[in-house]
């Protein structure tokens, strides 16, 4: 009997193929985790060397956020068109040349180009990694598979600021850049010898012979396999895309949900020590709680995974969505309220709540992840999950950009800020009420 190959992996145990594929998705994320921040960590030695202050530094800085929104969604198109696995390695060739290229500069624009690059692998391989990985997955491991996978790009970045000291200390900024540039190329090497698209991917090309080939890694004897069901095409269509009238609803929810809780993420992550060294903080304590907020989200994004495959989409969205609200509000509230001069009490609770909002923030954007790889049909799986990146990255800049005014135009409150994270929370709902394709609970699963 002709089936699907997720209908023929969701009646098996998970194979060491299955495995080996999810551990080098990993490692590319984790490579493109290093390739992203590690400016960010080594910056101080950059400006010096330069002789420039902040504020102009600031242009490579955010140079990879605007390539890897585009990346995302230029690598998941090209993703759909020439293969998931040929695009992963074109990004993180792109990503490891650009941070070898970035020890060449001599000023800040020529930076900002190669950051420039940067982004745009990063953002190449996001998409393409975690439609690859859900579709050697069985339906019932995709969830968890995903939200861990989105873990990869913070634990990079951790790498990075383990190994950057020892590097400068012997080798300076240039030679950093250069050390782990190479090191990233052995990411191509792993994506080259391992990865292989996906028979569902193949089959929607119309490759039977290679689907059947590569459903052989994992797949016992000869299995009949036929290409996942699309909605309908109207007269005079060839394809599903992104923007095709069938995804207009799914695409609108998926927008508004993931650009409000990126907003809420870079609000929090970008912001928060400037709010609270202005509340009483010292450096040190705020630079902390920003740390805390970077380990937390990390469990947070993996509880997604779980929370989204045992009760729905829907439902944990609801919950999420509300749970953000509740956090925003107490975190402005108490710091609308700490004195000139906050006691250790009130500092932990501060720090507490800002390690909070870290974790739910990121399990609502894992989460996010989950609904896209699972709801956008197998011709525009990655395109559309570069299209969520695109607009996570709208809201990214909007925190980034405008927080500082928000906190300037409060002048000693923190009101208007807060304020519009609250709206941006509640926002996330859309996830919940906007999305109209959903991840069943666990028990209605097939």
């Amino acid at each position: 009997m002709p089936r699907t190959f997720v209908e023929a992996l969701n009646a098996l145990p998970m194979r060491p193929f299955q495995w080996v594929t999810l551990f080098v998705c990993m490692c590319v994320l984790v490579g493109a985790g290093v390739a992203l921040q590690l400016l960010g960590i080594i910056a101080p030695l950059v400006m010096e060397a330069f002789a420039v202050e902040r504020g102009e530094f600031g242009i490579a800085m955010s140079a990879a956020i605007i390539g890897f929104g585009v990346g995302a969604w230029g690598g998941g198109w090209l993703g759909d068109r020439i293969g998931r696995r040929w695009t992963i390695a074109i990004a993180a060739l792109a990503y490891a040349f650009a941070t070898m290229g970035s020890s060449t500069t001599e000023g800040v624009w020529e930076l900002a180009i190669w950051r420039v690059v940067t982004g745009l692998g990063v953002g190449g391989v996001y998409p393409n990694v975690l439609s690859l990985a859900s579709e050697w997955l069985a339906e019932r491991w995709r969830p968890v598979a995903i939200s861990t996978l989105t873990v990869g790009v913070p634990i990079g970045g951790t790498i990075a600021g383990w190994l950057a000291p020892g590097l400068t200390a012997s080798s300076g900024w240039e030679g950093t850049f250069t050390s782990l540039g190479l090191a990233l190329l052995a990411v191509c090497v792993l994506v080259l010898l391992v990865l292989r698209d996906s028979p569902s991917y193949l089959l929607e090309r119309g490759k039977a012979d290679a689907a059947q080939k590569n459903a052989g890694k994992v797949l016992d004897g000869t299995v009949e396999l036929v290409a996942e069901p699309k909605p309908a095409l109207k007269p005079g269509e060839r394809h599903i895309g992104v923007l095709h009238s069938s995804n207009k609803r799914f695409n609108i929810g998926v927008g508004i949900a993931f650009s409000s809780a990126a907003l809420v993420a870079f609000g929090i992550l970008s912001w928060s020590t400037t709010f609270l060294t202005t509340a009483g903080f010292d450096f040190a304590e705020a630079s902390r709680a920003v740390s805390i907020a970077g380990i937390t989200s990390i469990a947070g994004s993996v509880l997604a995974g779980i929370l989204v495959r045992r009760y729905g989409s829907r439902l944990i969205m609801s919950l999420f969505s509300a749970t953000l609200c509740l956090v925003i509000i107490v975190l402005g509230w108490q710091v609308q309220m700490l004195p000139d001069q906050p006691d250790a009490t009130q500092r932990l609770v501060v720090v507490s709540l800002v390690g909070l909002a870290g974790a739910v923030f990121s399990a609502c954007m894992a989460a996010m992840y989950v609904i896209m790889a699972l709801g956008y049909p197998q011709s525009c799986r990655s395109a559309g999950i570069g299209f969520g990146i695109f607009m996570s990255r709208v809201g990214a800049f909007l925190a980034t950009a405008f927080g500082g005014a928000l906190l300037q135009w409060g002048g000693t409150s923190v009101v208007p800020f807060f304020a519009v994270l609250l709206v941006a929370s509640a926002m996330v709902s859309a996830a919940a009420f906007v999305v109209d394709r959903q991840v069943p609970p666990a028990r209605t699963q097939g």
